[in-house]
């Protein structure tokens, strides 16, 4: 307990006072969070364990579920899901997120955070993409890093951060028993980037393992967690598994699985023991384990600072609740505004017509504004949420509210009959409809449609008035077969408890959009890259398995598009605003290393606005890359009518490896020597400027 020692000091002088069952306690969750308790029943197996109690001093440890915020309990901030926070491209305000999650959790009781969630959005169907930050590894890397060392800020109310989930865990779809197969290139340039982004710029206490297999050899058992985690990116914390995604003793405990999710099934005393007994193991692989888990509790301040006695009932602060909020309205994009059909501008006398259930805080058979607060609960109940939604502010109270301001009336209705809204908005100035899709773990969509007969209802509705708006509220992408009928289409996502004035506040303009999409909208579902069975979901083998092709291969998210030449519906990094920016001055510097991009953006509109100018580089054709690939981006506020010039550098050694592609035969990146495109813009298909340098 001496705090003037290293940790890894302090943890070697406990392990040092340890029996071999004190240290194998921290090989398994229960056992190591709870020092005081002897035993422990697996509700998996049924048996109980037992264990000596733990040396003195050991900290009660609860870990929490939640990449999004913290899940399960009253009183904490249901913040907009983690798609919603990508949208931002704000890493300012991932970092101030994580802080005030990290509160929330310790004065909580609860010091283990189970997120953020990375991954690479393989395809729009996953039903976990509105747990993660999109399709593109340096977005997902810079995002995820940011939030991380915003949760494990608090010193006096210390939490530890546990990125997720190691490896190509990219599908819910029978997500215990598929094996992800895939080259050495894609796996080390698509699926380890992201978390080698995010573990060269935070320090996480933990990495999950995955459910599926890799290449036939479970994630929580594959040697990936030696290798890549703590050869490649130095990883210094420790690995845990995911809830029964450990299937052995010797094989994980080998491959670098540090702690066993839950209550002990396999990191059990007897089967360690019989592993140590045929020589599977050694105590040095148990004693490796326990110091990684022990070093990172000590480390992340654990030990020094204790969780409350008792949790507060109520965490979720004005200024959570205003985060909160700030982050809905940064992360909500604009996607379409024909004839400046936004921000409305209702005469007095003039109504609006609000449409369909997700707007109102009552429900409707089951569904209103508390449904898409958050992605779904386990299993894909479409009226659970991951997070506590009583208190959500909704967009049909916001909206009356702002309306009135204007002398404007409104009137609701509920969408279930399509005849019924069209009538409602005929006679209304405008109409806006809500319309959802809800996703969540366990369960994958089954097509890229809005729910609740969305489309059929945003047809109708903009049948009868043409100055139809859209709002969606989805956990990932949707086609939109009625988009040339509309006059303007705001994808919120799940915008959280503060929805109802993030949203109003956008529509009426009292504040700007400035959210990009983080994953690429495809205009049919038979666009995605993933196209055939054996791609998604996988074809079952005879031993089972369902073996998953990524024979696409490095053509993930927008590069798919690219290579492919297949227009999207919305590309990766679009979005709109009520200001208009032009592009000029391009100049491209290599010097030694790097390479610096520089470029003047004007707000050519008499409003404020916030853009993000995304650097894209087209490697040499030897290098046999698909499209071109985000390695740089900026948030700029430009004031109207006025320019700033935004200088952005491209480090040949960054963790994202801008000018690299992995060389099968080294092992390791190559820089690609030759002539490279640069293009900047405002989305991966629109590239206002461009030019070429030889590096």
């Amino acid at each position: 307990m001496d705090t003037h020692k290293s940790a890894s000091v302090r943890a070697r002088l406990l392990l040092n006072a340890s029996s071999l069952q004190q240290k194998e306690r921290w090989l398994v969750e229960q056992p190591a969070n709870e020092p005081g308790v002897t035993s422990f029943t697996s509700f998996a197996t049924g048996v109980t364990v037992t264990y000596p109690k733990q040396v003195a001093c050991t900290p009660n440890v609860t870990y929490t579920d939640g990449p999004d915020g913290v899940r399960g309990v009253d009183g904490v901030t249901a913040f907009p899901s983690q798609i919603a926070l990508a949208a931002t491209w704000d890493q300012s305000l991932a970092y101030q997120k994580g802080k005030a999650q990290g509160q929330e959790a310790f004065e909580k009781d609860k010091n283990g955070v189970l997120g953020p969630m990375v991954f690479s959005s393989r395809t729009p169907l996953d039903g976990r993409t509105p747990e993660a930050l999109g399709e593109d590894s340096l977005l997902s890397g810079d995002m995820a890093s940011a939030m991380v060392n915003g949760m494990q800020s608090n010193a006096d109310e210390p939490v530890m951060a546990d990125l997720k989930h190691y490896l190509a865990n990219e599908q819910e779809f029978d997500r215990n028993n598929l094996s992800s197969n895939m080259d050495e290139r894609t796996l080390q340039e698509v699926y380890n980037l992201p978390f080698g982004i995010t573990l060269s710029k935070s320090a996480p206490a933990s990495v999950m393992c995955a459910y599926p297999r890799i290449n036939g050899t479970y994630s929580c058992q594959n040697s990936l967690l030696t290798t890549a985690l703590r050869g490649q990116f130095g990883f210094q914390g420790y690995t845990v598994s995911d809830f029964f995604a450990i299937h052995s003793t010797a094989p994980s405990l080998k491959a670098g699985l540090d702690q066993e999710l839950n209550a002990p099934i396999y990191y059990t005393p007897a089967l360690l023991q019989q592993a140590l007994d045929s020589k599977q193991i050694t105590l040095r692989d148990i004693d490796q384990a326990a110091f990684h888990v022990v070093r990172a509790y000590i480390a992340a301040g654990l030990f020094d600072h204790p969780v409350p006695s008792t949790p507060l009932a109520d965490v979720s602060t004005a200024a959570h609740k205003a985060l909160s909020e700030r982050e809905a309205q940064e992360g909500t994009v604009l996607l379409k505004n024909a004839g400046g059909a936004l921000p409305l501008n209702p005469q007095s006398g003039e109504s609006i017509a609000v449409i369909g259930a997700t707007a109102s805080a009552m429900p409707t058979n089951g569904i209103s504004a508390k449904t898409v607060c958050s992605q779904n609960g386990f299993g894909g109940s479409i009226t659970s949420t991951t997070m506590n939604c009583e208190e959500v502010s909704a967009p049909l109270d916001a909206i009356t509210a702002r309306a009135a301001k204007a002398g404007a009336s409104v009137t609701f209705n509920d969408g279930t009959d399509p005849a019924s809204a069209a009538a409602a908005a005929a006679s209304a100035q405008t109409a806006i409809v809500f319309a959802y899709q809800k996703t969540g773990e366990g369960k994958d969509l089954a097509n890229l449609d809005l729910q609740g007969n969305g489309d059929a209802l945003i047809d109708a509705v903009a049948s009868a008035n043409p100055h139809t708006i859209v709002v969606l509220e989805t956990g990932s992408a949707v086609v939109m077969p009625w988009l040339n009928k509309v006059a303007g289409v705001v994808e919120a996502w799940y915008p959280g408890d503060r929805q109802g004035p993030a949203l109003a506040s956008l529509l009426f303009g009292d504040a700007n959009f400035s959210g990009r999409l983080p994953m690429t909208f495809p205009a049919s579902v038979t666009d995605i890259p993933t196209r055939t069975a054996a791609q998604y979901p996988g074809i079952v083998d005879s031993a089972g398995v369902d073996q998953v092709s990524f024979s696409e291969g490095l053509a993930v998210g927008y590069k798919w598009y690219q290579s492919q030449k297949i227009a999207p519906l919305f590309p990766f990094g679009f979005g709109l605003s009520y200001s208009d920016f032009a592009y000029s001055g391009l100049r491209v510097d290599p010097r030694g290393g790097s390479v610096t991009v520089t470029v003047n953006v004007k707000n050519t509109s008499s409003v404020t606005g916030t853009v993000t100018p995304q650097v894209y580089l087209t490697l040499p054709p030897a290098s046999g890359e698909p499209g071109s690939r985000l390695v740089a981006f900026d948030r700029v506020t430009v004031p109207a009518g006025q320019s700033r010039q935004v200088s952005l550098t491209i480090d040949a050694g960054a963790s994202n490896h801008p000018f690299s592609i992995w060389n099968t035969r080294s092992h390791r990146w190559s820089i690609v020597h030759g002539q490279y495109g640069v293009g900047v813009g405002g989305d991966a298909q629109a590239q206002a400027l461009s030019a070429s340098f030889r590096f």
